[in-house]
C-alpha cells in the first residue's frame, strides 16, 4: 500500500522522493500510512515549510484546507477548523508538540485566543486533524488538532545547517531572520540535537495623530526568538528515551489592528493607521519540557509521555478612548488610560499507553491520561500622564481584578482497528474523562465596584466521547471511509461582574457529533492524487462569550451546525513539476438564539469562517548540472467574506451581521540549490492585498472606528542557507 500527500505543495525534488516512499503520520498515536487513516488529515513537511518561508500560522494556512486564523497580534490568535467557533475563550482546536498538549483546557485562561504559534524551523512535519478528536486527544479538540512533529536527534549522523533572511515590506521597516541547527552523535546509543531562531519583523502601521493620538511610524514591529534541545538515548531497538526542551518568546510593540469603518471593515484615513495614545505591547512566552519513553515489550509497545509546560502573556492595552474621558470627567484630570494584564497557565501532563504491534486482524491501543493546570489572569487599570507611562498621583484605586484557577483531569481511553478481510477495516474507540475545577476571583477599585472577593467557585463533570470509522479499500490506490465522532469541551466556574446573577457562577460543557465521509485515492504511479471529505456537525449547549457590566462572562447557548466539504488534489505531470489545489466550503450557523448578552440570532453565521477558501500552488524544479538545481513556484489563496462576531444592535439596525471583506493573496518564490548552499528569493502578498483577520467592535478607537487586523503588506525577501 502506498500513501498520498494530502497537503501540498511540496518541492519537486521532495515530491520525487515522496513518489517512491510512503508517507507516515501519527494522527492516531501510532505510525500509520496516511491513506490508511480513516479521517481527514493534512500533512505539511518541514521542507515544504522552509521553501515557502513559513515560520508561523499565517504563513502556512494556504497549505491546509479549512484551517482559518483569527489573529490581532503574533501569539494572540484563534484557530478555527470546520467553523467550530462561537467566539468563546475556551479552545476548540488542540495544539500538540509531539506527545505534549499545550495551552489551557479550561475557559478561564483564554486558551482559545492564545493558541501556541510555534516557530516551524527544524520541524519534521505538521499534521492537521480535522473534526473532533476527543477519543485520543481529549477535551478542547472538538474542532480538530494541530500537531507539530519535531525532528528527532539522529544517532550516527552529524549535521550543521544555518539560514539567514532579509525582507523589505511595503511602507514598513526591514525584517531580519536567522536560524541554525546542529545534530551531534554521542556514541552508538546517544545523540543530541539543538536549534535556535531569531525573527525581527519590521512594523508597517503608523499612528498619524487622529483625534490627538500619537504621531509615530511603524509601531507594530515584533520579535520572535527561542530554540529547542533534545537528547535521544537508544541502547537497543527495543528501548528509546528522549528528553526535550523548547523555549520561545514573542514580543510585539503594537497589534496589527488598523482603524476601520465599523460597517464595512475597510481601512480608514487612506492607509494602515492605528490611533495610539499609550504605546501597547505584548510579551508571550512558551516553555515546553518533555520526557518520552518507548519500550517494546514484545506483545505490545509501552509509551510514557511526561510533560511540563507554561504559557504566559503580558500585555498593555490602550483604553484611553473608552475610559480616559470618564476619568477626566470624574476627577478633572486629563489622562491616558491603559489596562495591564498577565495571563499564565502552568501545566503538568502524564500519559501512559500500551499499543499492540501491527496485525492483519486486530490492532489495539489503551491508555491513561492525567493533567493538572494552574491558571491566573491578573488585570490592572491605570491612568497616566498623557505622553508618558507615569501614574497620575492622588487618584483612588481605579481597578484591579484577579482570578486564580485550577483544573485537573483524569481520563482513560482505548482505540482499536478490526481488519475484516483484506479490504474492510473498522476503527473504533472511546474515552471516559472526569475533570474538577476551582476558581477564586478578587477585584477592587471604583471601576470594579469596590472591593469584592467571591467564594471559591467549583465545578466537576464526567464525559464519554467516542469515534467509529469504517473504511473500505476500493483498490491498492483508493480508500473510502466514513467517521462518526463526538467532541467535548469542559465547562467550569465563571468570571462574574459585580452584581451579576448567582446562576452565572458556572457554565456548562458543550459537545458535538460529527459525521464525515471521504475518499483518498491516487494513480498507481502517484502522478495524481485526491483527498476529498464531506461533513455535517451537530453542536449543542454551545459556549459563547458576552458582557455583563463590562465584565466578560461565559454563557451556554443553544444549538449550532456546520456543513461542508474539503478537498486536496496533487498533480505531477512530468519530472520536477507539481501542481496542487485545495479548498473548503463551510456553512456554519446558529440554530438557536444565543443569550441576549451575546447577541447572536438563529441563522447567523459562526464567526471567522469564510464559506469558500481555495488555494492553488505550482512548483517546478530542474537540474543545472552537477549538484546544482533551480526552482520556481507560485501560490494563490482566495477567501470569501468572513462573518465577524455576534452583535445584536448592528444586526437589528442593518438586517445582517458584520463581515470582513473577501481577499486574495499571491506569493512567488525562486531559488538555486548548489548542494551545500542555496539562495532563495521570494515575494509574499505580491499584489499588496489588504486581507483582514479580525473585526473588533466596539473598538477602543476614537471617532467610533472599529479595529481590524491586517495581514502584512507586500514583502520581498531573500534567504541564504548553508549546511553540511
Amino acid at each position: 500500500m502506498v500513501a498520498m500527500l494530502v497537503a501540498s505543495p511540496v518541492w519537486a525534488a521532495e515530491a520525487e522522493s515522496e513518489a517512491e516512499s510512503e508517507i507516515v503520520v501519527t494522527a492516531q498515536k501510532r505510525e500509520q500510512l496516511l491513506i490508511d487513516v480513516p479521517q481527514s488529515v493534512s500533512v505539511v513537511s518541514g521542507d515544504a515549510l522552509e521553501n515557502i518561508q513559513a515560520t508561523n500560522f499565517s504563513d502556512y494556512l494556504k497549505l491546509v484546507p479549512g484551517l482559518q486564523l483569527n489573529q490581532t497580534t503574533p501569539g494572540f490568535g484563534r484557530l478555527v477548523i470546520r467553523g467550530v467557533n462561537t467566539g468563546g475563550v475556551a479552545s476548540t482546536v488542540a495544539i500538540y508538540q509531539d506527545e505534549m498538549t499545550f495551552g489551557s483546557s479550561s475557559g478561564l485562561v483564554n486558551g482559545a485566543i492564545l493558541a501556541g504559534d510555534f516557530d516551524t524551523f527544524d520541524v519534521e512535519r505538521i499534521e492537521v486533524l480535522r473534526g473532533p478528536q476527543g477519543t485520543i486527544y481529549g477535551a478542547s479538540s472538538m474542532g480538530g488538532v494541530l500537531k507539530y512533529v519535531m525532528k528527532k536527534p539522529e544517532i550516527g549522523a552529524f549535521e550543521v545547517r544555518a539560514r539567514g533572511s532579509v525582507e523589505a515590506t511595503k511602507g514598513g521597516d526591514e525584517s531580519y531572520l536567522g536560524s541554525a541547527v546542529v545534530n551531534v552523535p554521542l556514541g552508538d546509543t546517544l545523540a543530541f540535537r539543538a536549534s535556535g531562531f531569531y525573527r525581527d519583523y519590521g512594523g508597517y502601521i503608523d499612528s498619524i495623530g487622529t483625534a490627538g493620538s500619537d504621531v509615530e511610524s511603524n509601531i507594530n514591529s515584533s520579535k520572535s526568538y527561542g530554540g529547542k534541545a533534545s537528547l535521544l538515548f537508544k541502547p537497543s531497538d527495543n528501548l528509546s528515551v528522549q528528553l526535550g526542551a523548547y523555549l520561545q518568546n514573542l514580543k510585539t510593540d503594537a497589534s496589527n489592528n488598523v482603524d476601520s469603518d465599523p460597517r464595512t471593515g475597510r481601512s480608514l484615513y487612506g492607509g494602515l493607521t492605528q490611533s495610539q495614545y499609550v504605546p501597547e505591547g505584548t510579551d508571550v512566552r512558551y516553555r515546553v519540557y518533555s520526557a518520552v519513553i518507548d519500550a517494546d515489550l514484545g506483545f505490545a509497545n509501552l509509551v510514557s509521555a511526561t510533560g511540563y509546560s507554561t504559557l504566559s502573556q503580558s500585555f498593555r492595552g490602550d483604553l484611553t478612548t473608552q475610559f480616559g474621558g470618564l476619568i477626566e470627567a470624574i476627577f478633572g484630570t486629563p489622562n491616558n488610560f491603559f489596562q495591564g494584564q498577565l495571563t499564565r497557565v502552568e501545566r503538568v501532563t502524564q500519559e501512559i499507553r500500551l499499543q499492540s504491534p501491527e496485525s492483519d486482524t486486530f490492532e489495539w491501543l489503551i491508555g491513561g491520561y492525567y493533567t493538572r493546570e494552574k491558571g491566573v489572569i491578573d488585570q490592572t487599570f491605570n491612568a497616566v500622564t498623557p505622553g508618558t507611562l507615569t501614574p497620575i498621583a492622588g487618584l483612588p484605586l481605579l481597578g484591579e481584578a484577579r482570578i486564580d484557577s485550577r483544573y485537573r483531569e483524569l481520563a482513560g481511553f482505548a482505540n482499536a482497528t478490526l481488519h475484516l478481510g483484506e479490504r474492510f477495516d473498522l476503527t473504533f474507540g472511546g474515552r471516559y474523562s472526569g475533570n474538577k475545577q476551582s476558581a477564586l476571583q478578587v477585584s477592587d477599585g471604583i471601576l470594579a465596584g469596590g472591593p469584592n472577593t467571591l467564594p471559591v467557585a467549583r465545578s466537576s463533570e464526567n464525559v464519554f466521547t467516542f469515534s467509529v470509522a469504517p473504511s473500505f479499500e476500493i483498490s491498492d490506490q483508493a480508500t473510502l471511509y466514513a467517521r462518526v465522532a463526538k467532541g467535548f469541551r469542559p465547562g467550569g466556574p465563571n468570571i462574574l461582574a459585580p452584581g451579576a446573577p448567582a446562576d452565572l457562577a458556572t457554565y456548562g460543557s458543550d459537545s458535538l457529533i460529527s459525521y464525515e465521509v471521504g475518499v483518498k485515492a491516487e494513480t498507481a504511479d502517484r502522478t495524481f492524487g485526491i483527498d476529498i471529505a464531506a461533513f455535517h456537525i451537530d453542536w449543542k449547549d454551545i459556549q459563547v462569550f458576552g458582557q455583563v457590566n463590562n465584565f466578560g462572562v461565559n454563557f451556554n447557548g443553544g444549538k449550532a451546525e456546520s456543513n461542508g466539504m474539503e478537498f486536496t488534489t496533487t498533480l505531477r505531470p512530468t519530472k520536477g513539476l507539481v501542481f496542487s489545489l485545495n479548498g473548503a466550503y463551510t456553512d456554519a450557523t446558529l440554530k438557536d438564539d444565543t443569550p441576549p448578552q451575546v447577541g447572536g440570532l438563529s441563522g447567523d453565521s459562526l464567526p471567522y469562517t469564510p464559506k469558500y477558501s481555495v488555494s492553488a500552488n505550482a512548483d517546478y524544479e530542474w537540474e543545472l548540472g552537477g549538484e546544482t538545481s533551480a526552482y520556481v513556484g507560485a501560490s494563490v489563496r482566495s477567501l470569501s467574506k468572513q462573518p465577524a462576531g455576534f452583535d445584536f444592535a448592528f444586526r437589528s439596525a442593518n438586517g445582517r451581521q458584520r463581515y470582513l471583506p473577501a481577499y486574495e493573496v499571491v506569493d512567488l518564490r525562486a531559488g538555486v540549490d548548489f548542494g551545500k548552499y542555496s539562495l532563495e528569493i521570494y515575494a509574499k502578498n505580491l499584489f499588496d492585498s489588504e486581507g483582514k483577520t479580525s473585526f473588533e467592535v466596539p473598538g477602543n478607537i476614537p471617532l467610533g472606528a472599529a479595529g481590524t487586523a491586517v495581514i502584512r503588506p507586500r514583502t520581498i525577501g531573500a534567504t541564504l542557507t548553508a549546511g553540511f
